[in-house]
């Protein structure tokens, strides 16, 4: 995510970061929840599957001394998002911001990790997507409750889960 479209993100999500827990996607250099810890979440969860980039993501994490906030997942986020048992009762900020290909060449799976993950966020949990314009945001799970915003070439979807609404089971 280019730093224009990260402080737009963090522009529309505003002081709801807060308090939440963090949960960065396809968390490149961390760049996001790191950016989300410094604006108030409490804690971050950083999946990544590239081993050379992982280092990079310690080592940002060590240089902010975050490290007691912050939890480095090493895995695929498709099989991450079947598995995860992050168990929080506090709301999450999820970033979904992978290489755009995703959106096109493994569209159907992406849609499932945004479905599961909005079905299992604690209510009061936001969203953030990001995407190209070769996606279309109205194939999102609940399509009509999104903020879709366009940075080009970026495309960004903001959901928020209301705060009264109880998980599913």
């Amino acid at each position: 995510m280019k730093d224009r479209v990260r402080e737009a993100v963090f522009n529309l999500i505003g002081p709801g970061v807060r308090g939440t827990h963090a949960i960065d996607l396809f968390a490149g250099t961390g760049a996001l929840a790191l950016e989300a810890l410094s604006r108030g979440a409490a804690t971050a969860t950083l999946i990544e599957q590239h081993y050379p980039t992982i280092k990079i993501i310690h080592e940002n994490i060590a240089t902010l001394g975050v490290q007691d906030r912050t939890n480095v997942v090493a895995a695929n986020v498709f099989f991450w998002a079947t598995r995860h048992a992050l168990g929080d009762s506090v709301p999450w900020t999820v970033f979904c911001s992978p290489p755009y290909a995703l959106f096109v060449d493994q569209a159907q799976s992406m849609l499932e990790v945004i479905d599961r993950l909005m079905s299992d966020a604690p209510p009061g949990s936001t969203f953030a997507v990001e995407a190209d314009d070769r996606f279309d945001f109205a194939l999102l799970p609940q399509p009509g409750a999104w903020d879709v915003r366009a940075y080009p070439p970026a495309v960004v979807g903001i959901w928020r889960k209301p705060a009264d609404e109880r998980p599913s089971a």
